[in-house]
C-alpha cells in the first residue's frame, strides 16, 4: 500500500456500527469533518500548554498541525496519531527560564533551546529502537503492563477537568450536563452524528449553557467580544532558539516522559485496532522527536501524541491516518487564524470540562478492555501487583525527582510497571 493509498468504506458502516481501520477511510467529506472533530479535542491542551509557559498559542496550534503532519510521513501514514503540545515541558521550562506565570515569556529563547536538544534526544531514541527491533517490547510489556500504562494515561489527566475547570457549583452542574449530551448523542443516535458525539454534545451543552447563562443569568455568561474583534487572518508570534548549556541539560530528559507517553499511545491503539503497529515504534518515536525539534525552532511548545484523541478513536471506532492528515492541515491553517483561536477560547471551560471527563475516562477504559481481551489473570500475584501499584502511580501522580528533572505520574507509572513485572516475573 502507498502513503495516502486507503481503502474507501461506505459511509453505511457508521449506520452499522463497523470499525474504521487505519488504512481504510471514508468519503472524503465525512473524512473531514472527523479530523475537525479532532482538532477540537486537542485544541483545549494544546492552547492552555503554551499559555501556562507563556508561549504564544497560535504558534502552537500551527505547529501541532505541523508537527502531526511530520509525524505522518514519518511513520508513511500507518499509525493513527495527533501530535499536540506536551505538558511535560512546563515545570521544566518554567524553572528554566524563571517565568513569572502571566504575559509572554521573556526567556523563551533558552526553553526553545532546550526543547531541541530533548527533540534531538528523542529522535536518536527512535533511531536506536528502529535499528534494534521491538521484540524487546513485547517481553518487557505484556498485556498486563499494556493495560495498566493506558489506564494510567487517563486516570493521571482525570483531575484537570475536576479540580481545574469547574469554579463553582453551577460549574460543576455544567460539566454533568455536557457528559449527559455526550452519553445521549452516543446512545440514542446513529450514523455520523453518534461517530462525532463529541462534537455534537459539546455544541448541545453549549447552548444550554448560553440559555442557562446569557438568558436566565445564573453563571458567568458567554463572552463572544474576543470572536468579533479577532481577525480572520494574521501571524502567529514566531520566536528563535537559543541555545544555553544548562536549559538543555534541564530539559532534554523530558524525552523519557515522551517515550512513555508515545509508547502507551501505540499500544492503545494496537488493542483497539487488532492490528500491531508495534513495528513503527522506532519511526513514531523519531517522528514526534523530528515534530519536537521544528516546533522549537520556531516559538512552539514540544509536542506528544495526544491522549484526547485516543478517547475520540475509542468512542468513534474510526481509527484511519486520513483524518489525522487532514486534522493536520487544518490546524495549521488555523495557527493563522486568531479568529477560530477565539471561537474555541469562547467555549466554556466546564463544557470543555465535561468532554474532557468523557474522553479521558474513555481512555481509562481502553487500558481495563486490554486485560479483557487478553485474559490476564489477576489470581497471579504478579499481575495483580503490577496493576494495582501502576494504577495508583499514575492517578495519584506519584514523581520522582532527579535533582532538576522530575519525572511525574504516567513516567513513574509506565516505568515501574515495566521494571515492577521484569523483577517479579524472574521467578516464572
Amino acid at each position: 500500500m502507498g502513503l495516502m493509498d486507503w481503502k474507501v468504506k461506505s459511509p453505511d458502516v457508521l449506520q452499522q456500527g463497523g470499525v474504521v481501520g487505519p488504512d481504510e477511510r471514508l468519503p472524503w467529506p465525512q473524512t473531514a469533518v472527523m479530523g475537525v472533530q479532532h482538532v477540537i479535542a486537542m485544541f483545549g491542551a494544546t492552547v492552555l500548554a503554551p499559555i501556562l509557559m507563556g508561549f504564544d498559542p497560535n504558534v502552537a496550534i500551527l505547529m501541532s498541525g505541523l508537527g502531526t503532519l511530520i509525524f505522518f510521513l514519518v511513520t508513511g501514514g500507518k499509525v493513527p496519531s495527533y501530535l499536540g503540545s506536551s505538558f511535560a515541558f512546563i515545570g521544566v521550562v518554567i524553572a528554566a527560564t524563571g517565568y513569572a506565570g502571566k504575559g509572554a515569556n521573556a526567556n523563551i529563547g533558552v526553553a526553545l533551546g532546550g526543547i531541541i536538544a530533548c527533540g534531538l534526544l528523542y529522535t536518536l531514541i527512535g533511531a536506536l529502537v528502529q535499528a534494534i527491533g521491538t521484540r524487546w517490547i513485547e517481553r518487557c510489556m505484556p498485556p498486563v503492563v499494556t493495560g495498566s500504562v493506558v489506564a494510567v494515561i487517563g486516570l493521571n489527566l482525570a483531575g484537570i477537568p475536576i479540580k481545574n475547570m469547574a469554579a463553582s457549583n453551577f460549574d460543576s452542574w455544567m460539566q454533568a450536563v455536557t457528559f449527559v449530551c455526550v452519553g445521549l448523542v452516543a446512545v440514542l443516535t446513529r450514523g455520523m452524528v453518534q461517530r462525532l458525539l463529541i462534537l455534537v454534545g459539546l455544541i448541545a451543552a453549549s447552548i444550554v449553557y448560553a440559555v442557562l447563562t446569557n438568558g436566565m443569568g445564573l453563571g458567568k455568561p458567554m463572552d463572544l467580544s474576543a470572536l468579533a474583534n479577532a481577525p480572520w487572518f494574521g501571524m502567529p508570534n514566531f520566536a528563535a532558539p537559543v541555545f544555553s548549556g544548562s536549559a538543555m541539560l534541564l530539559i532534554a530528559p523530558v524525552a523519557i516522559i515522551l517515550v512513555a507517553e508515545n509508547l502507551g499511545h501505540i499500544k492503545a491503539v494496537t488493542a483497539m485496532t487488532g492490528q500491531d503497529l508495534d513495528r513503527y515504534m522506532g519511526r513514531a518515536f523519531i517522528g514526534d522527536g523530528i515534530a519536537t525539534m521544528v516546533s522549537g525552532s520556531a516559538g512552539g511548545t514540544g509536542v506528544t501524541t495526544y491522549a484526547e484523541n485516543i478517547g475520540v478513536m475509542a468512542a468513534t471506532k474510526i481509527y484511519s491516518t486520513a483524518v489525522f492528515l487532514l486534522a493536520g492541515v487544518f490546524a495549521l491553517v488555523l495557527g493563522f487564524s486568531p479568529k477560530f483561536g477565539a471561537l474555541i477560547q469562547t467555549i466554556p471551560l466546564p463544557v470543555m470540562g465535561g468532554v474532557s471527563i468523557v474522553v479521558f475516562g474513555l481512555i481509562a477504559v481502553a487500558g481495563a478492555k486490554i486485560w479483557v481481551d487478553n485474559k490476564v489473570d489477576f489470581s497471579q500475584n504478579k499481575n495483580l501487583i503490577v496493576a494495582a501499584i501502576t494504577l495508583i502511580l499514575g492517578t495519584g501522580d506519584f514523581t520522582l525527582k532527579f535533582g532538576e528533572f522530575a519525572l511525574g505520574g504516567i513516567g513513574t507509572a509506565t516505568f515501574g510497571a515495566i521494571i515492577l513485572y521484569a523483577l517479579l516475573n524472574r521467578k516464572g
